[in-house]
């Protein structure tokens, strides 16, 4: 089966360029498939992540204002296309464009599109301060967005909180599959607390070092560890030495070994305000690490058993997080519990799981073709 994967640059250090690593080697190198992935304007940028040397990339040149943009990116996908004459399109784009390609093809082909954001991701600390306009234009967009992905043979979204999000009857929950599954636990000794993500409004971080501010108060020989890209301004380097958590706080770069990193703690925390899925979640359940999480919109919920391999927070409630991280700093018991059962739970985002299931849904659409 030939399969194309359509999306943006995969040399980032994010969610989706991870997750899309593990789905396309897995395919290529397990299962067999002949696996295409068309990028925009990656040029010779390194890749943070492994692909499968059997993965044929095909870098397209988007430039100029947006017209010329849309061009350059359907004439460019358009020739690749005729090309490869792919079985199946997998769309792994989260911005708007993405939701035009079978308008652009004029629905030629099976496209299938991968929702890895939920509605509310994209929040600023500007959201509630929108005026009219800018309400009326958000309204647009997610009336385009509902309406496009009714266009689509598939439409796969992350958990069952995003299902509730899309009108469409093509929609279908399919979880990312874990990036690794560690023979090795956590031994809950460290006094290590671990967060991993991008410094963004959303993933929460000042949520995160408030809370953190009262916990060291009852436990100052405790430090957070957060891996994860800088925002320009360092907001929340600058926030940590506002709350004098110099000593109490370490920010790391993205590290591509972050197992280790989790083996390494005895607790993880996700205080995301939103979330597409949450992948740290089950990479840090895979090291046997109980897990701390806002109960956001909509991955979260979906991952975590609340009281049993984890806890799960009112969204933005930043006393009752700190209130869970005491608890969990003070009983060493609970923690080993906790992981334990966090470990075993994990083994359902086993790729081979969760790769089944979409070779089921391929070959469905194959099937559907050839009826």
């Amino acid at each position: 089966m030939k399969l194309l994967y359509i999306t943006n640059a995969i040399n980032g250090s994010g969610g989706l360029e991870r997750v899309l690593s593990i789905k396309a080697s897995y395919l290529s190198d397990v299962l067999g498939y002949e696996v295409h992935i068309i990028v925009l304007n990656q040029g010779d940028a390194p890749l943070f992540y492994t692909f499968s040397s059997k993965i044929i990339i095909h870098d397209i040149k988007v430039i100029g204002n947006p017209l010329k943009y849309f061009y350059s990116y359907s004439k460019g996908m358009k020739n690749v296309i005729s090309i490869v004459k792919p079985d199946i399109i997998s769309v792994c784009d989260d911005g708007l464009k993405g939701f035009f390609i079978p308008f652009i093809l004029n629905k030629k082909l099976n496209i299938i599109y991968e929702r890895h954001a939920s509605v509310n991701l994209n929040i600023n600390k500007n959201s509630l301060k929108k005026g009219l306009f800018t309400q009326f234009k958000d309204a647009m967009l997610h009336y385009t967005m509902q309406n496009r992905a009714k266009s689509f043979d598939k439409f796969v979204v992350l958990t069952n909180g995003n299902l509730k999000e899309w009108k469409s009857n093509n929609v279908e929950v399919i979880p990312n599959p874990l990036s690794f599954f560690s023979n090795d636990s956590s031994d809950y000794n460290s006094k290590r607390i671990i967060a991993v993500g991008s410094h963004s409004y959303n993933k929460g971080y000042d949520l995160l070092l408030t809370s953190w501010s009262k916990v060291v108060q009852k436990h100052p020989d405790w430090i957070l560890d957060i891996f994860g890209k800088k925002d320009r301004l360092e907001t929340f380097v600058k926030l940590s030495n506002t709350l004098h958590l110099e000593q109490n706080v370490i920010f790391h770069d993205p590290v591509i070994d972050i197992e280790k990193k989790y083996l390494e703690a005895s607790i993880m925390v996700l205080p995301s305000r939103s979330e597409g899925f949450g992948m740290v979640l089950i990479e840090a359940m895979a090291c046997g690490l109980p897990c701390i999480s806002f109960n956001c919109p909509h991955g979260p919920g979906d991952i975590i058993k609340n009281n049993e391999d984890g806890f799960l927070i009112e969204n933005g409630n930043v006393e009752e997080f700190a209130n869970k991280l005491i608890l969990l700093i003070e009983n060493k018991e609970l923690r080993v519990t906790m992981g334990n059962t966090a470990k075993n739970n994990a083994k359902q985002y086993l790729p081979e799981n969760i790769m089944n299931k979409w070779t089921h849904l391929f070959e469905s659409l194959l099937n559907k073709e050839n009826n």
